[in-house]
């Protein structure tokens, strides 16, 4: 797996029109982050509550985890409404922003995960989320979720 990331990486390039491998790669720059913590995570407010996400907690962990900057946690109504979350928040992140964002849950729309890099989204059904209480977990001391309305 190391080898051939390497020579994906290092040793060539594909010609477009083949694909086949040409020669060596000319040096690139490190690809550079072109959003802020801060920009993504309004997206991901927005985009959440856009599509009806209840009890919506977003949790600031820098200097708490080098994971990332920020969690937000969100519950749907049924899975359906879990999965569609997700699935436009991810949509949101790569249209407007060029996120690939991870997700892993989707299919049972019990609990997805959404790693958009420097911000974490969960989704959750209410009940899960009343079992698994993440915001107990990394809220600070002191501080409660707010009762669902």
């Amino acid at each position: 797996m190391a080898r051939a990331f390497l020579e994906d990486q290092v040793l060539s390039h594909s010609d477009p029109a083949t694909g086949l491998p040409v020669g060596p790669r000319p040096n690139s720059p490190a690809p550079t982050q072109e959003h802020s913590s801060e920009e993504v995570l309004a997206l991901v407010l927005k985009s959440v509550d856009d599509d009806k996400a209840e009890d919506i907690v977003q949790i600031d962990l820098r200097g708490r985890s080098d994971v990332a900057d920020y969690m937000v946690i969100c519950s749907g109504r049924s899975s359906r409404q879990v999965a569609s979350i997700s699935e436009k928040l991810a949509d949101r992140l790569k249209q407007e922003m060029r996120i690939s964002a991870r997700m892993e849950g989707k299919e049972t729309g019990d609990w997805v995960l959404i790693d958009a890099g420097d911000v974490i989204v969960h989704v959750f059904r209410p009940e899960v989320r009343d079992f698994y209480q993440l915001e107990k977990m990394w809220l600070p001391a002191g501080t409660t979720r707010s009762a669902p309305v």
